[in-house]
């Protein structure tokens, strides 16, 4: 179908995944490493593959001449001669000009800046007087960083104090120029892969969180858990959500860009909600790994299609929820996680072929999908204990079900649902949101719940009982109504007030004060699409069936004139 041939500056591990999607694809793909067994060659070793530095201009030059397009698996390429081959009419992806940009973190900054793209403050650094002045303007902590050759936490300083300073320059490599930057105290990791194709077309693939170990790219939770919590104080923050944000801002950043390809966009999230671009990879990226195996259209794939001018494929998932866990070099514990692999539903382990096992270095990976985040974490436990006993990394999880009431005097009623999810495992949140006293909080979580990851809404009032079908009017998601007795009318006010909904707006309506059913109600609706859940709601079934057959035979045994005085 493609008669085009691609040629690849680099044959690492993104260079074989890159390989592997051509493959399928048809697509010639020539690579160009030193290394005759690098671990893209590995899976192609019938085509005539270049041997030599991605770095040699008479090698890329060489490369140019048998191939349409050229593309980079890693930035670390000479630009010179990729603008020299640009300009006498030869196709390359990203543009020269974008990856000269990229190679030099703090010309990227200073682009991104004059685009308005959110990022911490920065300050060049060419001199001893220079870094001094970064510590009066940024104050303590801030990073001193390398603006070339950095990648995995090498070239990053932090300066702690004003006795820092002196030495700061000593320990990073000689001869390169610096930046200095604002600490950025973020409180998690995000990263958005985006594809823009030669045709103008972007599109991202969905926010995941990040979780680094000494600086390196650890495990990736895809979608990112970052939507718990009614808080924010601006319109933006509560008419978006962080994924959408996070999105829109990666999305932006790589449409100020040129040329085509697949983008890593890494972020921080901020405790209060902003979101500030951290850097760009002009290539597939380790956050994106997961693609594979929870994706329509992995980023490899992807990245082809966008270089050749092919329609792009979706980047939405197609699973509930995916993990990544790196294998990194660490001696005899180096496949430890990949043993216990074979044995986990829903993992998948890449291996990459290096030769060579260096403590930290990337020696593969292993991605887990399954029906929701709890699913995925419970798979991927065993395998990070495994790497190493006393790991701490968060497991975040988003909550599936939300518990609101009018007043907290209805948490008595509605606690009952929340012991009931918690003993299913399911995670919640529980939050007051008054129809009456807080109208705009309550349009605002009504809005927002379906895109912040929330499945069911549990609604509990009292009195009028608005609360239930006023949400219910906002959000496309399932609402359960609990009646909560009020001092009056005893409860039948309020379970009239959300039976009697207009047509069109429905919301399920359970017993006054019976916010028990309510949770079961809202497992059996996870239930339907989210199996684990079904099998814990039968297994709750059971356990009642077990104990009204116990309270049976004790009846038998003792006769009814004794029963009543037995606790149970």
């Amino acid at each position: 179908m493609e008669s085009r041939k691609v040629g690849i500056l680099g044959g690492g591990q993104l260079g074989r995944m890159v390989q592997e999607a051509a493959s399928r694809l048809n697509i010639s793909l020539t690579i160009l490493d030193e290394p005759v067994d690098s671990p893209a060659k590995q899976l192609n070793a019938s085509q005539q593959h270049l041997h030599g530095s991605f770095k040699d201009a008479t090698k890329i030059r060489e490369l140019a001449e048998t191939v349409d397009v050229i593309t980079v698996e890693i930035e670390h390429v000479d630009t010179h001669v990729l603008k020299e081959l640009e300009a006498s009419g030869k196709s390359i992806h990203p543009t020269p000009a974008t990856i000269s940009l990229i190679q030099d973190k703090y010309l990227q900054k200073q682009h991104l800046a004059k685009h308005s793209i959110p990022l911490a403050d920065s300050l060049d650094c060419p001199d001893q007087e220079a870094i001094e002045q970064a510590g009066q303007q940024f104050g303590y902590p801030f990073m001193l960083k390398a603006k070339t050759m950095a990648y995995d936490g090498r070239g990053n300083y932090v300066v702690r104090s004003e006795e820092d300073l002196t030495g700061a320059r000593s320990k990073l490599a000689p001869g390169v120029p610096l930046y200095a930057e604002r600490w950025a105290k973020f409180d998690r990791e995000l990263a958005v892969m985006v594809v823009r194709s030669i045709t103008g077309e972007v599109r991202s693939y969905p926010v995941v969180e990040t979780v680094h170990k000494n600086s390196i790219c650890h495990l990736v939770f895809a979608p990112a858990q970052v939507g718990r919590g009614l808080t924010g104080t601006s319109d933006e923050t509560f008419s978006t959500s962080i994924q959408e944000r996070a999105r829109k801002v990666a999305e932006n950043a790589i449409s100020s860009l040129s040329g085509a390809g697949v983008f890593g966009v890494e972020m921080f999230l901020m405790k209060d909600g902003e979101i500030l671009l951290n850097e760009i990879a002009p290539r597939p990226h380790n956050s994106g790994h997961y693609t594979i195996e929870a994706s329509h259209t992995s980023q490899y794939e992807n990245h082809l299609r966008a270089i050749l001018g092919l329609p792009l494929g979706s980047t939405e998932m197609k699973v509930q929820a995916a993990g990544m866990l790196n294998i990194l070099g660490a001696g005899e514990k180096t496949y430890l996680a990949c043993e216990l692999a074979y044995g986990i539903p829903g993992a998948t382990t890449h291996l990459y072929g290096k030769k060579e096992c260096k403590a930290g270095r990337k020696m593969g990976h292993i991605t887990v999908v399954g029906d929701s985040m709890q699913e995925v974490h419970d798979r991927l436990l065993p395998m990070v204990l495994a790497m190493d006993p006393k790991d701490e990394s968060p497991f975040n999880l988003d909550p599936l079900v939300s518990i609101v009431m009018g007043s907290d005097s209805d948490l008595k009623v509605m606690e009952a649902a929340a012991q009931i999810l918690t003993k299913m495992s399911v995670p919640f949140e529980l939050s007051l949101v008054s129809a009456h006293r807080t109208p705009e909080r309550m349009y605002h979580y009504g809005k927002m719940a379906h895109k912040r990851g929330i499945k069911v809404i549990i609604a509990g009032a009292g009195g009028a009982a608005h609360l239930p079908g006023m949400v219910a009017a906002l959000t496309p998601l399932p609402v359960i109504g609990v009646p909560v007795r009020g001092s009056t009318l005893d409860g039948v006010d309020s379970l009239h007030s959300i039976v009697q909904m207009p047509r069109g707006v429905p919301v399920a309506t359970v017993a006054i004060n019976n916010s028990t059913n309510a949770a079961l109600l809202a497992v059996r609706i996870l239930g339907s699409f989210i199996p684990s859940y079904l099998d814990r709601m039968a297994q709750y079934q059971e356990s009642m069936e077990k104990e009204v057959l116990g309270k049976i035979d004790t009846l038998d045994r003792v006769g009814w004139e004794k029963y009543e005085y037995i606790k149970h």
